[in-house]
C-alpha cells in the first residue's frame, strides 16, 4: 500500500473533520501535528465548544480505534488501565484492557480524577505502555491522548502537576465560533449530527511513517539557535518562577518540523517556531508569586520573550 504525502493526508482528514467540526482547521491541522510527533494534547476550554466531537471525528477519519474516558474522583487506576481477571474454569488469569488501549483516548476533564489516576496516564503517555501485575503490556500505535480541561470550573478538581502538563506537546484552545460557523452548525444539526455518517478516508496505519518524513524535515542551524534561545529565555526571565524543560525544546522543535511538513515544505521557517512556541512552551511556565498579583499571564510573559528573542542569521 502506497504512503500518502503528508500535505495528501493531512488535507482529507481536515476536509471530513471540517464536516463535524465547523470553522476550526487551524485547530485540526495542530492536532495533526502532533499525531505526526506522536505527542499529546490539552485542550482546555468551556464545555460545549466540540472537544469531544473533535476528537472522536479524528479518529474516525483515520479509521482508528477511540475511547473515551470520563474523569471523576472515583475513578480508579486500573479504570483507566485494565486489570487481571481470574477464570474460574480455566484456572488462569486473563487480562481485559482498559480504556488505554486505544489509538485516541479522549480524557474528558482529566483534572477530575485524583492525582493516583492522573499519575496512572504519565506512563502510557511518556512509555507507550502500561505496568499491570508487574507486567508491561504496550500500548497501539499510533497512540495520542486527548485530555480536556475546564478554566472556569475549580471545585472539586485536582490540578495537574507539572510533570503531567510536561507531558502534553501542546495546549490548545477551540474557543466559540464565529457567528456564520455557529449558524451553520446549528443548520448542519437539525435533523442528525454529521459525526453519525463519518467515514474513514485514510488509513492511520500510515502514521509511523509519516512521522518520519516529518522528522526529516531540516532545520536550520540559526533556527535552531533561535529554538534554544527561546527557552533558555523562559528560564531566566524575572517574572517567571520556573522555565521550559527540555522536553519543551524538543516540542517545538519537532512540532516546527510537523508543521512545515503539513505545509508543503521541507524546511522550518521563523514563522513556524514563532506560532507553535506560545503551544509548545506556555503550559510548561509557572508564574512568581508577585507577577501573579501584577495580573501577568503565561501568555503575555511568553508573547513578551517573542517579542524580544531576535533571530541571529550568524549561523545560517
Amino acid at each position: 500500500m502506497t504512503t500518502p504525502t503528508i500535505p495528501e493526508f493531512a488535507e482529507h482528514v481536515i476536509q471530513n473533520v471540517e464536516r463535524v467540526i465547523i470553522g476550526k482547521r487551524e485547530q485540526i491541522e495542530l492536532l495533526l501535528v502532533a499525531l505526526l510527533c506522536q505527542g499529546h494534547v490539552l485542550l482546555e476550554d468551556v464545555p460545549g465548544t466540540g472537544k469531544t466531537m473533535l476528537a472522536r471525528s479524528m479518529a474516525v477519519s483515520m479509521g482508528v480505534s477511540f475511547n473515551r474516558l470520563q474523569c471523576t474522583p472515583d475513578l480508579l487506576p486500573n479504570d483507566i488501565t485494565g486489570v487481571s481477571i481470574f477464570l474460574q474454569q480455566q484456572g488462569k488469569f486473563q487480562f481485559r484492557p482498559g480504556p488505554l488501549f486505544a489509538n485516541i483516548l479522549l480524557a474528558d476533564e482529566i483534572n477530575r480524577a485524583t492525582p493516583r489516576t492522573q499519575s496512572a496516564l504519565l506512563e502510557a503517555m511518556q512509555e507507550r505502555q502500561v505496568s499491570v501485575d508487574g507486567q508491561s503490556r504496550p500500548l497501539p500505535r499510533p497512540f495520542l491522548v486527548l485530555a480536556t480541561q475546564n478554566p472556569v470550573e475549580f471545585e472539586g478538581t485536582f490540578p495537574l502537576p507539572e510533570a503531567q502538563l510536561d507531558r502534553f506537546l501542546m495546549r490548545l484552545e477551540l474557543g466559540y465560533p464565529a457567528p456564520d460557523d455557529e449558524l451553520q452548525i446549528v443548520r448542519s444539526q437539525r435533523e442528525s449530527h454529521p459525526v453519525e455518517t463519518l467515514a474513514a478516508v485514510v488509513n492511520g496505519e500510515h502514521l509511523p511513517e509519516l512521522a518520519r518524513q516529518a522528522s526529516a524535515v531540516h532545520v536550520d542551524a540559526s533556527l535552531e539557535a533561535y529554538i534554544l534561545a527561546l527557552v533558555q529565555a523562559t528560564r531566566s526571565h524575572p517574572a517567571l518562577a520556573l522555565g521550559a524543560s527540555p522536553r519543551g525544546t524538543l516540542a517545538l522543535y519537532k512540532t516546527s518540523q510537523a508543521l512545515a511538513a503539513l505545509r508543503r515544505r521541507d524546511f522550518v521557517i521563523p514563522d513556524d517556531v514563532k506560532k507553535l512556541a506560545p503551544l509548545t512552551l506556555a503550559h510548561r511556565l509557572i508564574l512568581k508569586p508577585e507577577s501573579q498579583l501584577r495580573g501577568r499571564t503565561v501568555r503575555s510573559v511568553m508573547d513578551e520573550i517573542l517579542e524580544q528573542t531576535e533571530l541571529s542569521l550568524e549561523d545560517a
